[in-house]
């Protein structure tokens, strides 16, 4: 895929995930079948649990961990919104990691 539509998909990712969620009969906006695996406790993640996409389009979005990955270099988890982003980032796991280091230093942030 050229990096034009897969910048494209990381681009229409966040946009979904910045959006509100809708509710379904009761249940909690961003609820579903992902959400049965958040974390009950605080978990160490890089760039303080922010999506890496999400960093590398200039946006900060939260991810609560339930989809994370560990680089097996350096052991450190990635958390992200959606499965969508997940799946996007590990086509190219070290470009996406570089790219979110430089937009969260950009963001003025700390390096994570």
């Amino acid at each position: 895929m050229p990096v034009a539509s897969r910048l494209a998909v990381a681009i229409a990712v966040i946009a979904a995930c910045a959006a509100p969620a809708a509710t379904h009969a009761g249940h909690a906006p961003g609820g579903g079948i992902w959400k049965a695996a958040v974390p009950t406790h605080a978990v160490e993640a890089a760039f303080d649990g922010h999506d890496p996409l999400g960093l590398s389009a200039g946006k900060r979005i939260r991810a609560d961990c339930s989809l994370n990955w560990v680089d097996p270099d350096t052991r450190e988890r990635y958390c992200f919104a959606s499965g969508t982003s997940l799946v996007v980032f590990l086509e190219h796991p070290k470009a996406n990691i570089a790219s979110a280091v430089a937009a969260w230093s950009r963001l003025g942030t700390q390096r994570p």
